[in-house]
């Protein structure tokens, strides 16, 4: 089984589970809490990666790491973890559980890149489209991008609404090539 799917598999039981348990919003905070600390030691993450270090050991590094900072049911899901020796896939677990937990609040993620750094009503107006056009409420993530010459571009998932100047230019340079022919 690939590691993408059985993140999403791992995700998926943990957001049901905790849900129907009424402790979601402890886990999703837990989650959010072990994602910081695993980016910020690359030895913690070379100790889950490592074939080397055995299930159990596994399981004692998490526990003496967070077994005092989450909650019981969070800690058991990480000796889950261990023990089926895909402690490995924390990181992509956790990154899976709050893209199936936004999933299920209605929410979609979109990082706009634009050319000028947009107005707040020029950003919420944005924002308000791309939810209508959607279905969904959108959390926009705004960056600059000065190659697009003006206009702006979003990636929401594996879409990618491209309304920059730049990619009108490629657009009308492939027309013009084409009724060259």
């Amino acid at each position: 089984m690939s590691s993408a799917i059985a993140s999403r598999r791992y995700a998926l039981a943990l957001l049901e589970v905790a849900a129907d348990g009424n402790f979601l919003e402890t886990v999703t905070e837990d989650l959010q809490n072990i994602q910081e600390v695993i980016s910020g030691s690359h030895d913690l993450q070379l100790a889950l990666k490592s074939p080397l270090v055995k299930g159990d050991a596994k399981s004692r590094i998490l526990e003496n790491i967070f077994g005092s900072h989450v909650c019981d049911k969070t800690m058991v899901f990480l000796k889950l973890l261990a023990h089926k020796k895909r402690a490995n896939l924390l990181s992509e677990v956790v990154t899976e559980f709050n893209s199936l937990l936004d999933e299920r609040n209605g929410y979609l993620n979109a990082d706009v890149k634009s050319a000028v750094k947009l107005s707040d009503e020029q950003a919420r107006e944005l924002v308000n489209g791309l939810s209508v056009r959607t279905g969904k409420k959108i959390r926009a993530k705004m960056s600059l991008d000065e190659s697009l010459i003006g206009g702006f571009t979003v990636k929401i998932g594996d879409t990618i609404l491209d309304g920059s100047v730049s990619h009108q230019l490629q657009l009308l340079k492939k027309s013009l090539s084409a009724e060259a022919v």
